[in-house]
Order: structure tokens, then sequence, then C-alpha cells
């Protein structure tokens, strides 16, 4: 039977292993940081910045254009994930044209072909609608995606920013959406892709960038997405907490089975 001081000694060496290996950092290619935030359930789905501080509490991508930046805003709370598309480069928007895409493959397996793990969620401005596509269909014109029913929650909204756009006044595309993470699956990484087409310019822009402008008006294979991330493990907010305690159960056995000799008086 262990005693109390020894169980506490235990205790704080398992919980420091789990927490020093979860807190390495780890390289990827083409990755996206998203963060918590508190304050996601105060933005005004509208299509655009309805005050000034409205998507502030974000993570923040800059895609970089020849005739300006794409912003890429990212954030979760709750049971949801938050994904801003700013185009501020873009100052003369076609209604019922422009458009932004987000992809996010659930089970990061970045197959060649899309399958029913991978979803999409397409905004127009001006357009009240947003098209849910979900991998898994056997038509190449369609990109392997067939459209689906919007999942319960979801909000999806591209509209016209002006004064209150941290990026610029003169308005411009910007898309809204709200996406359950109950479709997703709930995990601390996806495979992510983004993409705007600019109706004016009749020119696409995406994230990952590509220089030589192959991926058009398609959606690219899943195995040519980046990858959104929680540095922090936080995005799940539920399933990690108990993750860890499993671990410091089996570290304290093992630590009282092969290492006791090291707290022997």
């Amino acid at each position: 039977m262990l005693s109390f001081p020894k169980f506490f000694i235990y205790c704080i060496l398992a919980y420091t292993l789990i927490f020093t290996i979860i807190s390495v950092p780890v390289s990827y290619a083409q990755t996206i940081d998203i963060t918590k935030s508190d304050f996601m359930d105060k933005v005004v789905f509208d299509g655009k910045w309805t005050f000034g501080h409205e998507w502030k509490p974000t993570t923040l991508t800059t895609v970089d254009t020849p005739t300006g930046s794409l912003y890429i805003r990212s954030a979760h709370q709750g049971d949801f994930v938050y994904i801003l598309v700013d185009s501020a480069f873009d100052t003369r928007p076609v209604k019922g044209s422009d458009r932004a895409t987000v992809c996010f493959d659930a089970n990061m397996n970045k197959t060649m072909i899309a399958n029913s793990n991978d979803y999409c969620f397409v905004d127009i401005v001006g357009q009240n609608s947003t098209s849910v596509l979900q991998g898994g269909s056997p038509l190449a014109i369609t990109d392997y995606f067939r459209k689906i029913s919007s999942p319960s929650g979801f909000i999806g909204i591209g509209g016209i920013s002006d004064q209150y756009d941290i990026y610029g006044f003169t308005p411009h595309p910007t898309f809204e959406f709200k996406i359950p993470k109950d479709l997703l699956g709930r995990s601390d990484s996806y495979g992510f892709f983004v993409q705007f087409y600019d109706a004016n310019s009749n020119k696409f822009y995406s994230w990952p960038a590509t220089d030589d402008g192959t991926y058009y008006s398609h959606i690219p294979s899943p195995s040519k997405w980046g990858e959104i991330i929680s540095p922090d493990h936080s995005l799940p907010e539920s399933p990690f907490p108990v993750f860890v305690l499993v671990m410091a159960f089996f570290i304290l056995i093992y630590f009282n089975k092969f290492i006791p000799k090291y707290f022997k008086k």
C-alpha cells in the first residue's frame, strides 16, 4: 500500500511527464492555429464586421496575393468552430458571385479522393443559403463532393464589410462560418482548405496557396490541404482532461511497480 507522501509524489511525476510530452512543440507544414475564445457567442452573423472587435479574439492567418491580402480568422467555443474569411483587397464586390469555400478533413487522413469524412462549406455574397458539401460522391466533375442538408446549428453567410472592418473601410466581401464540432468530429486537428473567388477579376485565391493557379474553380484533393490545429489541445473541450487522468493513472502504476527503489529510505 502506498503511503500518502509517496502517492502524492507519484501523482506530481505523472502529471509533469504528461504535460511535458504534450507541450513539446511539433512542426507542421502548412498549418493554421485555432484559438479557444470566450467571445464567439457575441458574433453577429451578417456577413460583415458588425463592430470593430467582433472577430479580434481569434487566430489570424494572412494570405498574400498580388493585389492585397486575404485574411482568415479562426476560433472555437463550446460546440462550434468559427471561421472568418475577409477579402479586403477586393474592393469591387459582386453579389451572387463572389464566394468563399472552407473545407475540413475530419479524420485528417489526406486521401487522394474526397470521402465521407471531408466537408466543404460555400458562402456566396448576398445569398441567404450556404451550400454544405460532403465527400464520397463518385463524380469527378463535382470533385467527388455532393450537397447535403445543413447540420443543426450551422451558419454560413457572405456579405459586404465596410466601416467597422479592421482591414479596410472600403466595401468588400466577407464570409462568416459557424460549424458544429459534432459534424466534424471532436479533434484537436483537422485537414483544412480555404478558397476565395473574386468574380470581378475571375481569379481564385486559396490557403494553402498555389503559385500556378492549379486549383482554379475546383476543390483540390484533401491530400493537398493544409492543417488547422489546436496547439493547447483545447479544441475537443471535453475528452482531453479524461485522457490526462487515464494516462496519469497508468503512469502511477508504472512508477509503483518498476521504480519503488528510488523512494525507499
